[in-house]
């Protein structure tokens, strides 16, 4: 474990340097070492997230990792809320959001249930974590996502000035709730179920403080630099996207994907280690971070500044997000899982990058 944290320290301070030196600039040999370091960077996050989720105890340990990213994904929007142009601006955050909301519903919690399901079979979960998390996911998508389209204050799928501020009210309402329930009047919900007993899950690991420290210190710093990383690799990966004549809208998906990367992988691990409710806690705990964190945070931004900020979806956005909610909530609603609930999930993925590109 000392020679694992070793080089999960060393590879994100490398990366910082070499990003704040000015050594990495758009040529092909700099983004292939970018590229290197990013998913480096990614292991190391989610090495250090074990690590705390270890000494802090579920949920506590995947409650830090998706705040974490939730908090760098919100800076940087903003940051690139106010360095783009107003009109590309404007669906920035609409358009992250719905992205990552629907890689999470679809693709973690998808390849969650399908993985775990093909090595375990048949996994149990709580089904009351689950419907907490999925009921206060639903309010906020429907207050942020969808009703934008359909007020008549604001002429489009605007919010006016009053209900922009009703629905981040709104949301940090239910997230803040939810974390209450989460963490304290019903911790136990969230907790690991169904362990197989041949699992060495017997004797924990110990973490020492100075450990924990550092790897808490060693997580930010790996989330940091992903999202730069990200960011930095972007104008190549926009390049070959429409060099092959793609809508640019998947940069977004690519993006919030890389972004999100940490999060899946700790997920995925979880699930094949048949601790499904762990997975499901990151999952559906990341989703609420993101929207419950990010849509107050820009709406903020955007009325100190008096920034222009389209929130609602159009009518097949919406469909195919309702989709992704329903079969969710139908897939998660017994406290067993098996991988065909995965498989369908990962058609309503590939159905919606599909009709991105043919919509």
């Amino acid at each position: 474990m000392k020679s694992l944290l070793q080089w999960t320290i060393f590879i994100p301070i490398l990366a910082w340097i070499l990003f704040f030196s000015g050594l990495i600039p758009n040529s092909g040999f700099s983004q292939i070492i970018a590229s290197i370091l990013l998913v480096f960077s990614v292991m190391a996050s989610v090495h250090h997230s074990e690590v705390i989720a270890e000494k802090v105890g579920e949920p506590f340990g995947t409650i830090i990792l998706a705040v974490s990213i939730t908090v760098i994904e919100v800076s940087i929007i903003v940051s690139l809320m106010l360095s783009e142009a107003t009109d590309s601006a404007s669906t920035l955050a609409r358009d992250t959001v719905y992205s990552a909301t629907m890689l999470i519903l679809n693709g973690i919690i998808g390849f969650c249930l399908l993985i775990g399901g093909l090595k375990h079979y048949e996994q149990k979960f709580s089904a009351s974590s689950v419907t907490i998390a999925l009921v206060s996911l639903i309010s906020i998508v429907v207050f942020t996502l969808v009703f934008p389209t359909f007020t008549k204050s604001v002429q489009g799928s605007y919010y006016s000035t009053p209900q922009l501020i009703f629905a981040s009210v709104v949301c940090l309402v239910i997230y803040t709730t939810f974390l209450l329930a989460q963490t304290r009047q019903y911790r136990q919900y969230f907790l690991t179920v169904g362990v197989d007993e041949n699992e060495e899950t017997a004797t924990p690991i110990k973490i020492s403080n100075k450990v924990f420290i550092t790897s808490l210190i060693a997580l930010i710093a790996s989330l940091g630099i992903v999202v730069l990383l990200a960011k930095t690799l972007s104008p190549t990966i926009e390049g070959i996207i429409v060099g092959y004549n793609l809508p640019k809208t998947l940069v977004g998906v690519v993006i919030a994907a890389i972004i999100l990367l940490p999060e899946a992988l700790a997920a995925i691990f979880a699930a094949s280690k048949n601790r499904l409710q762990t997975s499901l806690n990151l999952a559906l705990g990341s989703a609420l971070a993101s929207i419950g964190l990010t849509i107050p945070s820009v709406a903020i931004l955007c009325i100190i500044m008096d920034i222009p900020i389209i929130l609602g979806l159009d009518i097949n956005s919406i469909v195919l997000l309702a989709l992704s909610v329903f079969t969710v909530m139908l897939s998660l609603n017994r406290g067993k899982s098996n991988f065909i609930y995965g498989v369908v999930l990962l058609v309503n993925l590939f159905a919606f990058i599909f009709l991105m590109i043919y919509p």
